[in-house]
């Protein structure tokens, strides 16, 4: 949006679209969920052009620069011109949806009760 300087953080966030309402921004902000240039802010601190944030959000975890300001809501291609991603975030995001998607529970292959060899895999998948 044009003539903006500085817009606060949860307002940014909601409107680039990372949250689907300003108090669940604020509530990340909060929680330790988003990084103002390596630094953990505060919802009303002002977020300005050529930022860097780093967000954990439901959708993924992302790194961004700050392009543009907005405090109003719109559609996706403009909230999609308010930052850019960093490439190491797309990758590292690629990566891990490839992992959710191959992903198998050994649970899943345990038809009755767990036998000794099927709590020693479980064992072996849960410490790592």
């Amino acid at each position: 949006m044009a003539g903006l300087d500085r817009v606060r953080i949860d307002k940014w966030l909601w409107a680039a679209r990372f949250f689907k309402t300003r108090s669940l921004a604020t509530n990340a902000v909060d929680a330790g969920h988003i990084r103002l240039n390596g630094e953990r802010p505060k919802p009303a601190k002002d977020v300005k052009a050529g930022d860097m944030l780093q967000i954990h959000a439901a959708s993924g975890d992302f790194v961004v620069d700050v392009i543009t300001l907005s405090d109003k809501r719109g559609g996706a291609a403009i909230a999609q011109a308010l930052y850019a991603e960093t490439d190491e975030s797309k990758v590292a995001r690629a990566l891990a949806a490839d992992r959710r998607r191959t992903f198998v529970d050994p649970s899943e292959q345990i038809v009755a009760r767990p036998t000794k060899k099927d709590r020693r895999n479980l064992d072996r998948f849960r410490d790592g």
